[in-house]
């Protein structure tokens, strides 16, 4: 499984991702860096079958009228610190891995992970 994680979330989340090996990239990590436009991480997302983590509901607004991005991933913890954030990943991570199985959109809370179908 590929990530796109999107600008509002941690770069560190992409590398914990990444050590645990999965393909992971930030939009840090894309020629535009953390102003590259939505329209182009759904158009990457769908070219390389990448699921996007965001925090932004524009992408599930996309997702749910048009189909992009190929997969997404919604966090919705509200304010939580980035160490809290990557542990909440973690201790996630099978579940999260396996809810892509079968779903294309999933969120995950502090407290569960919610599969959208």
């Amino acid at each position: 499984m590929k990530f796109l994680i999107d600008a509002q979330l941690p770069r560190h989340l992409a590398a914990t991702l990444k050590w645990n090996g999965l393909d992971t990239l930030h939009t840090l990590d894309l020629p535009l860096g953390n102003t590259t436009p939505d329209w182009r991480i759904n158009e990457i997302s769908v070219e390389e079958r990448r699921i996007v983590v965001s925090k932004d509901a524009d992408f599930v607004n996309s997702f749910l009228i048009s189909g992009v991005p190929y997969k997404l991933m919604l966090v919705s913890t509200g304010n939580i610190s980035n160490r809290e954030l990557e542990q909440l990943f973690i201790r996630n991570l099978s579940a999260i891995l396996s809810a892509f199985e079968t779903c294309n959109y999933v969120e995950i809370t502090r407290t569960s992970l919610i599969e959208h179908r």
